[in-house]
């Protein structure tokens, strides 16, 4: 996978990559939303390579990110998108208020 700059897939970019390594909730034509392997908790990706969606395409990756943690976890979340460990593509977490790892998934 070449990288041909913002947008186009990074060869080095796990994001990019996109393997199933956690339990995927939903996926679409814009965005993926799986358990992050690193704190446990619902994260939403981008699937284009670029750390700054639009506006209006950010608020449809979070609303699908509110509607996963809402269906499978049980605890309130807030939004977490600082991308620390790659802060090249987009991504943020559902973070339980007052905390950072996860916790409360309901289990089926």
């Amino acid at each position: 996978m070449p990288d041909g700059g913002a947008g186009s897939p990074a060869a080095d970019c796990e994001l990019c990559a996109a393997e199933r390594m956690t339990d995927w909730f939903h996926e679409d034509d814009l965005c993926w939303v799986a358990e992050c392997e690193s704190c446990c908790t619902p994260m939403v990706v981008w699937k284009v390579h670029d750390p700054a969606p639009p506006p209006e395409l950010r608020e449809q990756m979070l609303a699908r990110l509110a509607e996963v943690t809402a269906a499978h976890y049980d605890y309130e979340h807030r939004v977490d998108d600082n991308m620390r460990s790659i802060p090249t593509h987009y991504h943020a977490h559902a973070r339980p208020v007052g905390g950072f790892y996860g916790h409360g998934r309901r289990l089926s």
